[in-house]
């Protein structure tokens, strides 16, 4: 417990110190903001520094842990469609808590006048990952290559973006990758290596990873269908 929070303190240092220090040199050779913006840049790097040790705290003590234990256990009931149901269920509201999804969505809302409501691009985001969600936890029951879904699904993006309203095009891929953060990555990984270590003839090097990759496909898809609703 307490090598693991030194090893998380020295993270979050190595994370938040070197843009601090980029940041402080900018101000006392070049840039010159006033002090009080100044202030509050420092009190907000020791406010990241915190709360990111605290984040990588909870998720080594409790998101990696139950993602791993859920994993597990849904496989061992034997049925195909439960597994696939409680894999997008779980896709879905791990995305819905994704702090960088409401952050994309708050500015796709604010730049088109509200046409694209946040609360629609998220509920789009989160059902393209559940969706990918649900088909890679297929893959690794059929075996299937994973070449083949990202072969497929990435030449379904290629069609599309020919397709979709140029407006939505850059939107769909800023959409794809803000799901890699810090909730949603750790759970995904951790639902997938659970499944994988029940599974017998399973490899968790080869099956177990791959998700991620997969469920950022889903929101690029998904929100390039919502732009030729819209457009």
């Amino acid at each position: 417990m307490k090598s693991d929070f030194k090893s998380h303190l020295k993270e979050a240092v190595l994370a938040v110190l070197p843009i601090t220090l980029v940041v402080i040199l900018l101000q006392v050779f070049l840039v010159s903001l006033p002090w009080e913006v100044f202030a509050r840049f420092l009190i907000g790097a020791a406010m990241v520094l915190v709360g990111l040790l605290l984040f990588l705290q909870g998720v080594r003590l409790g998101l990696l842990p139950i993602g791993e234990a859920v994993g597990s256990e849904l496989p061992k009931h034997g049925s195909m469609l439960f597994l696939l149901f409680f894999a997008f269920i779980l896709g879905f509201v791990v995305t819905v808590a994704e702090p960088n999804v409401r952050i994309l969505a708050l500015h796709v809302d604010y730049v088109s006048d509200g046409m694209i409501g946040s609360n629609l691009l998220i509920l789009t985001v989160a059902t393209g990952v559940a969706f990918f969600v649900a088909a890679a936890m297929l893959r690794i029951v059929l075996r299937v290559p994973i070449a083949w879904l990202y072969g497929v699904s990435y030449l379904a993006i290629i069609i599309l973006s020919y397709i979709t309203p140029a407006s939505f095009v850059p939107i769909a891929f800023d959409a794809g990758w803000v799901i890699t953060g810090p909730v949603t990555v750790p759970f995904i990984l951790a639902l997938g290596l659970g499944s994988v270590a029940v599974m017998g003839g399973r490899s968790s090097f080869s099956d177990g990873f791959g998700l991620v990759g997969l469920a950022a496909i889903g929101p690029v898809i998904g929100v390039m269908i919502l732009g030729m609703i819209y457009g």
